[in-house]
């Protein structure tokens, strides 16, 4: 049997995971992050994309968060996520659509245009296409 750590996932919303897990895999602002047990204690923030569980049966889920933190402690690791969706419940179409929408958005710059806010609407949207196309993979 593997080792585990406690894990949670959690948004301003609801939790969406709690339980045992061999390691989480999320996406750090400075890269990706493999936490296993037996991690040094670390506080970092996250980036929109995946945060990849694989849990205590061997099982991997795939959860789309759109920012926030990840804590890590001795025994426990926590995501405290501005926003979290698992993978199989993200809309592609919306995802999509969002993209275009952004895109056109820094393309046509007017003087209402805000730059920062359509940037990331594109990182979100373009994030959320990378998540549902490692759900796609790992389901072959």
């Amino acid at each position: 049997m593997a080792m585990t750590v406690h894990c949670d996932i959690v948004s301003a919303e609801e939790s969406i995971f709690s339980g045992l897990v061999e390691h989480v895999v999320a996406a750090g602002t400075l890269g990706d992050l493999g936490i296993f047990p037996g991690h040094a204690p670390l506080l970092t923030q996250l980036k929109p994309g995946p945060v990849r569980i694989k849990k205590q049966d061997g099982q991997e889920e795939i959860i789309y968060v759109t920012g926030g933190y990840l804590e890590v402690q001795p025994n426990a690791v926590t995501v405290l996520a501005d926003t979290a969706v698992r993978a199989v419940d993200l809309d592609e179409a919306a995802a999509l659509e969002a993209k275009k929408e952004a895109e056109q958005a820094l393309a046509n710059q007017t003087a209402e245009f805000e730059y920062s806010r359509a940037a990331a609407q594109l990182a979100e949207a373009a994030a959320q296409l990378r998540v549902l196309e490692q759900l796609r993979k790992q389901r072959r």
